[in-house]
């Protein structure tokens, strides 16, 4: 079996790979931006639940979560499926740190903008909508970057859970073939080609919604 075979058989677990990564990185955009946003609205008794997620959630490792989603709830009844036990694993840990992403973020737009806005009569929920929300992805673009790149690096957690993804058929090649060095060098080549396609993909998007005389970081 020559290298090129090797990366082949490889490429079977691509899909799944993706997949998981944008499972969790959608759900961590998502939760992550209405706890932000929510946290940005300033009501006194949601802060400290707000922060209270976040501090626990960047705390606890993945692996602990996924297994405690995945095995544990089955135990008082709740059967998971391993796509979504990432998602409540991997995303919600991502959330977290997304969460704290986008409330820096927040902070970087114009207060004058917000005092205008509402002056000219618009309700706190249109300022954030229109005013706040558009400025404040802009500026979380850079952190938004580096944490979906850490969610690809934990997406082969996966594997414990029976998803086929690129670790998993690595395992596998690995033990009928013995040539482990050949498979995790191709497993790792594998994972940079994808995450250099989704840094071009996120780089278009960047350029595309840059913040005229803003530079990219």
């Amino acid at each position: 079996m020559t290298f090129l075979d090797i990366l082949t058989q490889l490429a079977q677990g691509i899909s799944y790979t993706v997949l998981v990564t944008l499972v969790c990185s959608a759900t961590g955009l998502v939760v992550g931006l209405f706890l932000a946003s929510l946290r940005r609205m300033d009501i006194p008794w949601l802060i400290p639940l707000i922060d209270s997620y976040t501090y626990v959630f960047r705390g606890v490792p993945v692996l602990v979560l996924l297994f405690m989603v995945y095995f544990g709830l089955p135990g008082i009844g709740f059967k998971v499926p391993p796509l979504m036990a990432m998602a409540l694993s991997l995303g919600l840990v991502a959330s977290a740190y997304l969460a704290e992403v986008f409330r820096g973020a927040y902070n970087s737009v114009d207060p004058a903008e917000v005092t205008a806005a509402q002056a000219m009569g618009m309700t706190r929920i249109q300022v954030l909508r229109f005013i706040e929300i558009p400025q404040m992805l802009r500026f979380s673009i850079p952190g938004m970057v580096n944490e979906f790149t850490s969610v690809l690096k934990y997406s082969p957690f996966a594997y414990t859970v029976g998803i086929p993804e690129i670790t998993k058929q690595a395992m596998t090649l690995t033990s009928t073939t013995l040539r482990g060095i050949e498979v995790y060098l191709a497993v790792g080549i594998l994972y940079f080609v994808i995450y250099r396609i989704c840094l071009l993909g996120v780089q278009l998007l960047a350029k595309r919604y840059q913040i005229p005389g803003m530079s990219l970081a």
